[in-house]
C-alpha cells in the first residue's frame, strides 16, 4: 500500500497529510516521520480538509503514517508558552471566554469524526506508538489492524488533561468501562496481543504484513455491495444507543429497504 500511495497523484498534501485516491479506495497518509507524525491544530486542520475531498467513488479510506511510529500524539510545542506560530496557544485558550474555547475544541474534533460516516469503511494501519492524539485518531476509524509492535497509550490524565479528541466514546464501546477507565488514567501502554484481545484492535501482524493486511481487509470490504455495507453500518453504529426492541425494529426497517432496492420497487 505504501508504494501505491506514493505512486498516485495526491489529491491533498500539506501539514503532515496526504490523500490519494485509488478508485474506490482512499489513503490518508500521515508524512512526518521525524517528528514521530506529532499531531498540531494545522495537522487537525488537514485532516478535516481530506474528508471534505473524499470522491464519492470512495468506499473504503486507510489511514496509515510514514516512519517507525503511527503518531506520537500532541506535538510537545503546544505546551509551551508561544505554541505554534500563527495559532493561540494553550494558555492563550484557557484564558479566553468559555464559548471560543468550545469552538476552538469542536474544531480540533471535527479531524477525528468524519471517519465514522456511514458511506465509508475507514481502516486505522497501526505500527509502533500511537500515543494519545495518534490513539484517539487510531480510534476515529471502524478498524484497527495493527503491526505487532504497536503501543497504544492515553496519556493525557498523566499531563492533568482528559482526551478530548472523540477518543472516550469509542473506547469505552470497545473494551467497556472499567478497562478504559484503568487505561486512561493510568496512561500505560496497550501492545498488539492485548489490543486484540479486548477488541481495540481487529488483528494484529508483523510490521511487514501490515500494509498487505490492510490491502486485503479492503479488498474484503468491496466486494460487498456498497449499499448494503452501508446499511449495516448505520445499523451496527446505532445499536448501542437503541433498546433491544428498537434494534429489531431498525433491522425491519433496513431491510425492508434492501428488498425494495434488489427487487426494483420504489418507496
Amino acid at each position: 500500500m505504501a508504494s501505491s500511495d506514493q505512486d498516485l497523484v495526491p489529491v491533498l498534501d500539506k501539514d503532515g497529510v496526504r490523500l490519494t485516491v485509488d478508485d474506490a479506495i482512499a489513503t490518508v497518509t500521515l508524512t512526518n516521520p521525524d517528528k514521530r507524525n506529532a499531531q498540531s491544530p494545522a495537522l487537525w486542520r488537514a485532516l478535516t480538509e481530506a474528508g471534505r475531498q473524499l470522491p464519492g467513488s470512495v468506499r473504503v479510506v486507510v489511514l496509515r503514517a510514514e516512519g517507525k511510529s503511527f503518531s506520537a500524539g500532541l506535538d510537545r510545542q503546544a505546551f509551551t508558552p508561544e505554541g505554534f506560530d500563527g495559532e493561540p496557544s494553550f494558555v492563550d485558550l484557557a484564558r479566553g471566554a468559555d464559548a471560543e474555547l468550545d469552538a476552538t475544541i469542536a474544531e480540533y474534533q471535527e479531524a477525528f469524526t468524519w471517519w465514522r460516516r456511514s458511506d465509508i469503511v475507514s481502516v486505522a494501519a497501526v505500527q509502533g506508538h500511537a500515543i494519545g492524539a495518534g490513539f484517539q485518531l487510531a480510534l476515529a476509524c471502524d478498524l484497527r489492524v495493527v503491526a505487532d509492535d504497536v503501543q497504544f497509550a492515553m496519556r493525557e490524565t498523566s499531563l492533568g488533561l482528559v482526551p478530548d479528541l472523540t477518543g472516550t466514546h469509542p473506547l469505552v464501546g470497545l473494551v467497556g468501562y472499567a478497562r478504559a477507565l484503568e487505561i486512561c488514567v493510568t496512561g500505560r501502554f496497550v501492545a498488539a496481543e492485548e489490543a486484540v484481545n479486548t477488541g481495540l484492535a481487529n488483528v494484529a501482524v508483523p510490521v511487514g504484513q501490515l500494509d498487505d493486511t490492510v490491502r486485503d481487509l479492503a479488498a474484503a470490504v468491496l466486494a460487498a455491495p456498497r449499499d448494503a455495507v452501508v446499511e449495516t453500518k448505520a445499523l451496527l453504529r446505532g445499536a448501542q444507543d437503541r433498546t433491544y426492541e428498537e434494534q429489531r425494529a431498525a433491522e425491519r426497517q433496513s431491510q425492508a429497504r434492501r428488498l425494495r432496492d434488489l427487487a426494483g420497487v420504489g418507496d
